[in-house]
């Protein structure tokens, strides 16, 4: 049986915790604060990510608890339905979460790319020209 080789490659997972080690937010907080925005509720977020809505509403209760500061601003139903849309400071969290994501993908891609895909251990093996 031949093993093959392939390129490496390299993956990376961040969030962000508390004194604790509680998590306050990481990229699947970041999809549910994302759907909210894009669905305009909690109930149509969660159901495009295909969690419970109490699992949702959960995630957020903790971060906001973690944080100390309110992440939607809640609309009750009425004729024209319920909804949600995000604060002002979480629009700035999502924001600033994704930079934090592409600063470490980029510095960390750079390092991999310098330290592992061009290996100096590595020298080039020399093929003699001659007959055998």
């Amino acid at each position: 049986m031949s093993v093959r080789r392939g390129r490496l490659t390299m993956r990376t997972k961040i969030w962000i915790e508390d004194g604790n080690g509680e998590v306050v937010f990481g990229s699947g907080r970041f999809r549910i604060l994302s759907a909210i925005e894009q669905h305009g509720s909690i109930v149509s977020a969660a159901r495009a990510l295909g969690m419970s809505y109490r699992a949702v509403w959960g995630k957020i209760k903790a971060t906001e608890e973690r944080l100390g500061k309110p992440l939607l601003s809640k609309q009750s139903g009425g004729s024209h339905g319920g909804g949600s849309e995000l604060t002002p400071y979480a629009k700035s969290l999502l924001n600033r979460f994704q930079q934090l994501q592409n600063v470490t993908k980029t510095t960390a891609d750079a390092f991999f790319h310098e330290y592992f895909e061009n290996d100096p251990s590595e020298k080039p093996v020399k093929r003699s020209s001659k007959k055998r």
